[in-house]
C-alpha cells in the first residue's frame, strides 16, 4: 500500500506590506494554525506543511519554484488572508507546475458583531482578497479546485482530503510506467489508442514487451518461491478440492503460482506500475493469468485485459487515489443485461480479471476451462463483489483528444447463484436508470471497460480531469439525453 504521508502540500498565504508588521505577523500565525490543523487532521492523508506568508512578486515566484523542484510537493494550497493584489501573482503562477487548491475561508467563523473594528477588517479581508486571486486566475485561464467554508468544517476538511488524493494521483501518473505483454486484441477499437499523445498529455509511458521476455521470468521462479506463494493462497482462499495438496489439479495452481511469481518479478525489475495481456498472445505460456492478475491488482498495480493500457494505467491511478480506503478497485467489463422492466441490473464481469479488493463475501480459488486462449485451464478467484454505490470510469481516445466518462451506479447484493458461471461477478443498477444511463455512455463512447470502484466519488475524477484539463462526462442522477448530447457537441467545440 502506497505511504500517502511520504507526499506533502504546502500552504501559502497572500498578504502584502501595507498593513504593517504587526498585521503580517497575525497573517502567519493564523496560517500556521490553519495548516496545522489540516496537516494533524485524521481525514487528510498527506503531510500540509506551513509556508511563511508571501508578500512580492519575487517571493511568490521563489515559492512557486520551490514547490516544483521538491520531489515529493504535489501542489499547494493557496489563501489570501488580506488583500493580495494579483499582478505579483502572475509570474509565480506561470511558472507553477503543480496543481492549484484555492481555499476561500477565514480565519474567524463568526463576525466579532460587538468588537469589530477597522483593524480586525484589515486583517481579515479574505472575502475580496480571495476575489482578487480568484480573478486573476480565471484570466490566466488556470485550472483550480475552490473550496468556500471554515477552515474547522467537515465539509471543507473533505474537499482537501480528495484533492490531495487526486494530486498524489497525478504526481504517480506523470511517472508510471505501463508494460504491454503483447499488443491489443485484434481489430478492437477503444483498447487501442495513441500512446504518445497520452504520455505528452498524462506522463506515463506505454511500452511494449514480448510475451517470451515474461516466459524467460516465469521460468527462473524457484520450487520454494512457489512453495511460500501457495501456502498463502491455502491460508487465504478456500480452494477447490481438486486444487488441494492430495488433488487432480495440483499442478495448476503450481503454474498459476509460477505465472504470478514471475509477472510480480518482471514488474518490480522493471519499475512498472500497470500492466496488460491478451489472450490471443500467449506464446510459451501454460495457463492465462488469472489468479496473479486479481492479485497483482490487490496489491496496488494497474491491469488492463486485451491490450487495454489506457483502462490499466486508471486502475493504478485510482487505486492510489484510494490508498489505505475500505472497498476496492477494480478492472471491470459490463458482461451481460438483466432486462426485467421490475428490476434491471448490470452483470459486470470478465473472464478471469476481477480484483478481489472489491468482493464482499469469502475469496474461492478454482480451476475451469476457458473457451478462449487454446491453454490449459486457468486458475481464478471466484467471488460476489459487495454492495453499495460504486462507479464506473473510462478513459477513452477520441483521435483529437481523450474524455474521461463517469457513470454512477448502485451495486445490489448478488443473491442468485451462477453455478455454471466461475468468474468474479458484480451486479449493479446505473443512474439515472438503465435506459439512460446506458445510451448516456454509448453516447459519450464509453470503452467497454472501466475502472469499478467502491471507495471512490465523482469528486476524484473531476479533480483528476482538472488537473490534466481533459474533457470529463458525468452521468449521474440527473443526467437527461437532450442536455448531454447538447454537452457533447459543446465538449467537441471547447475541447478541440
Amino acid at each position: 500500500m502506497l505511504d500517502l504521508k511520504s507526499f506533502e502540500v504546502w500552504f501559502v498565504t497572500g498578504s502584502q506590506h501595507l498593513y504593517g508588521e504587526e498585521t503580517l505577523r497575525k497573517v502567519d500565525e493564523h496560517s500556521k494554525i490553519i495548516a496545522g490543523f489540516f496537516n494533524n487532521s485524521p481525514l487528510i492523508p498527506i503531510k500540509v506543511v506551513f509556508k511563511p506568508v508571501v508578500k512580492t512578486s519575487e517571493e511568490i515566484l521563489s515559492i512557486c519554484r520551490a514547490a516544483n523542484n521538491t520531489d515529493n510537493c504535489v501542489g499547494i494550497i493557496t489563501w489570501m488572508h488580506t488583500f493580495s493584489p494579483a499582478k505579483m501573482w502572475i509570474g509565480g503562477l506561470n511558472a507553477l507546475k503543480l496543481p492549484i487548491l484555492h481555499l476561500h475561508t477565514q480565519f474567524n467563523r463568526d463576525i466579532p458583531y460587538a468588537e469589530i473594528d477597522m483593524d480586525f477588517m484589515n486583517l481579515n479581508q479574505s472575502a475580496h482578497g480571495d476575489r482578487e486571486f480568484g480573478h486573476i486566475m480565471t484570466k490566466m485561464g488556470i485550472n483550480r479546485k475552490v473550496v468556500v467554508g471554515h477552515w474547522e468544517s467537515g465539509a471543507v476538511v473533505e474537499k482537501i482530503n480528495v484533492w490531495a488524493r487526486v494530486a498524489v494521483a497525478r504526481h504517480k501518473m506523470q511517472t508510471m510506467k505501463v508494460a504491454r505483454f503483447g499488443d491489443n486484441m485484434r481489430q478492437v477499437a477503444v483498447t487501442d489508442g495513441d500512446k504518445v499523445a497520452a504520455e505528452m498529455k498524462f506522463g506515463f509511458s506505454v511500452n511494449t514487451f514480448a510475451v517470451g521476455d515474461l516466459v524467460q521470468v516465469i521460468s527462473q521462479v524457484s520450487d520454494a518461491e512457489i512453495g511460500t506463494l501457495i501456502q498463502e493462497y491455502e491460508d487465504t482462499y478456500d480452494l477447490m478440492p481438486s486444487l488441494s495438496k492430495s488433488g487432480d489439479r495440483r499442478s495448476s495452481l503450481i503454474e498459476a503460482a509460477r505465472i504470478e511469481l514471475g509477472l510480480k518479478a518482471f514488474l518490480e525489475d522493471g519499475g512498472f506500475s500497470a500492466y496488460t495481456n491478451t489472450f490471443e498472445d500467449l506464446h510459451g505460456m501454460k495457463q492465462l493469468p488469472g489468479i496473479g492478475s486479481q492479485r497483482m491488482m490487490a496489491a496496488g498495480y494497474g491491469y488492463g485485459g486485451e491490450g487495454d493500457w489506457k483502462t490499466s494505467a486508471m486502475v493504478h491511478v485510482m487505486k492510489v487515489m484510494a490508498s489505505g480506503m475500505k472497498g476496492g478497485n477494480s478492472f471491470m467489463e459490463d458482461y451481460t443485461y438483466h432486462f426485467d422492466p421490475a428490476n434491471p441490473m448490470v452483470l459486470g464481469s470478465h473472464m478471469l480479471e476481477i480484483c478481489p479488493s472489491i468482493s464482499g463475501q469469502k475469496v474461492k480459488c478454482e480451476v475451469h476451462p476457458l473457451g478462449i486462449g487454446g491453454k490449459e485451464d486457468p486458475v481464478r478467484l471466484v467471488f460476489n463483489a459487495a454492495a453499495g454505490p460504486a462507479l464506473n470510469v473510462s478513459l477513452v481516445d477520441l483521435g483529437n483528444r481523450f474524455r474521461l466518462i463517469v457513470n454512477e451506479v448502485e451495486a445490489v447484493e448478488v443473491k442468485e447463484e451462477f453455478p455454471k458461471l466461475p468468474t468474479a461477478r458484480a451486479l449493479w443498477k446505473p443512474y439515472p436508470s438503465m435506459e439512460v444511463g446506458l445510451q448516456a455512455w454509448i453516447l459519450a463512447g464509453g470503452a467497454h471497460h472501466t475502472v469499478y470502484s467502491q471507495n471512490l466519488t465523482t469528486d476524484y475524477i473531476d479533480d483528476l480531469a482538472a488537473m490534466f484539463d481533459v474533457e470529463l462526462v458525468v452521468i449521474d442522477k440527473d443526467t437527461r439525453i437532450r442536455s448531454l448530447k447538447n454537452e457533447l457537441k459543446y465538449n467537441d467545440v471547447a475541447f478541440r
